[in-house]
């Protein structure tokens, strides 16, 4: 019953348990929305303490896809699955190719990819049981590892929030703290040290945080630290749920642009952020690059993936943030009130088409002969 009121509460059109024990595969795939189109999103490899906290993990993560794709204006739907377990441990072929014939069994609803703790190794594997996979490798004609483009985006909604700021949008001796150097934070990285900016970072992994450091000139601080450092924007890159209650009274920060889910830990928060006076770029319109350029490999057919389309796609972002702040502005909305009533536009237009469309197919129409038919 918790399952449906969750369900229910959001509006997902579908939940999926999967289970294989013959190779440990515990799985829940979450189909929040076909409105615009086949569901995408990731599946994420995480060791969660619960099937319940799976769960609220994958059913919010489903939802933001549905939402990263109507602000962007993307003919996709939302979904995202979960694999429990960790990757460095349980994850084997069998278990790959089983997830692979879920995927396949909800004949082209859901549409997987990469996410955390899954490669782009690991997609061609599971394409071999399903059709529906993207984001695998360019050779084979797909758009290969989407995180190089989702950290792209997230420089460019970083590039937006300074100008919104500061009326210059050059990151050039502007200081960025990275909560996260994994695959979007270590490329973000790279971008903003190369473009001149002073990037502050931190990770769980100590190794990988020293070789960031190293490679961007930059300063690390611990993990616990990360949040509190002054800069002029805080781009988290790794979890969710960071931006709460505990944590915004503490922020030393000017603005907020990250590739990480779910950064909000409530609703609420967004509320907690503008009255502290800090600028919170909504965290599925800053880190869609991903999407886009899946959805640009999905385009591609024969020809295969169009490098310069995604690009084009990417540079829209700031013009989606640009609409959201203005919004918010105008209406006395929180960002991530804005954006939501965006998203929230584009998916109510479209299922009203659907059903206008719909009833169309069904009026009875009288042919030549007199007889009554119904178009189909």
């Amino acid at each position: 019953m918790a399952i449906l009121k969750d369900m229910e509460c959001d509006g997902h059109e579908r939940v999926v348990y999967c289970r294989d024990d013959s190779v440990g595969l515990r799985a829940i795939i979450a189909i929040h929305s076909t409105v615009l189109g086949p569901a995408l999103g990731g599946v994420r490899m995480w060791p969660y303490a619960s099937s319940k906290e799976a769960l609220r993990d994958v059913l919010r993560l489903a939802q933001a896809m549905t939402y990263k794709a109507a602000v962007a204006g993307l003919p996709l739907g939302g979904g995202k699955a979960v694999i429990i377990g960790d990757p460095q441990r349980k994850k084997t072929e069998g278990l790959l190719r089983a997830f692979g014939r879920a995927v396949e069994g909800l004949n082209g609803r859901y549409l997987t990819a990469e996410d955390v703790g899954m490669t782009v190794a690991d997609m061609e594997i599971v394409r071999k049981e399903t059709k529906h996979v993207t984001g695998t490798s360019e050779k084979k004609g797909g758009s290969g590892d989407p995180s190089y483009p989702t950290a792209k985006g997230v420089l460019y909604a970083i590039e937006t929030c300074l100008k919104e700021m500061y009326g210059d949008p050059s990151v050039r001796n502007r200081t960025v703290a990275i909560q996260g150097v994994g695959k979007v934070g270590y490329p973000l990285g790279e971008l903003l040290a190369t473009a001149g900016a002073r990037v502050i970072l931190s990770d769980t992994d100590p190794q990988r945080a020293m070789l960031a450091r190293r490679e961007f000139e930059a300063w690390r601080v611990e993990p616990d630290e990360i949040l509190q450092v002054e800069c002029d924007v805080l781009s988290p890159c790794a979890l969710g749920g960071v931006l709460n209650r505990k944590t915004i009274p503490k922020l030393r920060c000017r603005a907020i642009a990250g590739g990480a889910n779910n950064q909000l830990e409530n609703p609420s928060d967004a509320r907690r952020l503008e009255e502290r006076g800090i600028l919170y770029a909504p965290d599925y319109v800053v880190n869609a690059g991903g999407i886009m350029n899946i959805l640009v490999g999905l385009q591609g057919g024969r020809k295969g993936y169009d490098r310069a389309k995604a690009e084009g796609l990417l540079r829209q972002i700031p013009d989606t943030l640009h609409a959201i702040f203005s919004k918010a502005r105008a209406e006395g909305l929180t960002t991530a009130q804005a954006a939501d009533s965006l998203a929230e536009a584009r998916l109510q237009e479209a299922s009203a088409q659907k059903m206008d469309a719909g009833a169309r197919r069904a009026v009875p129409l009288r042919g030549r002969t007199g007889r009554t038919r119904v178009r189909r």
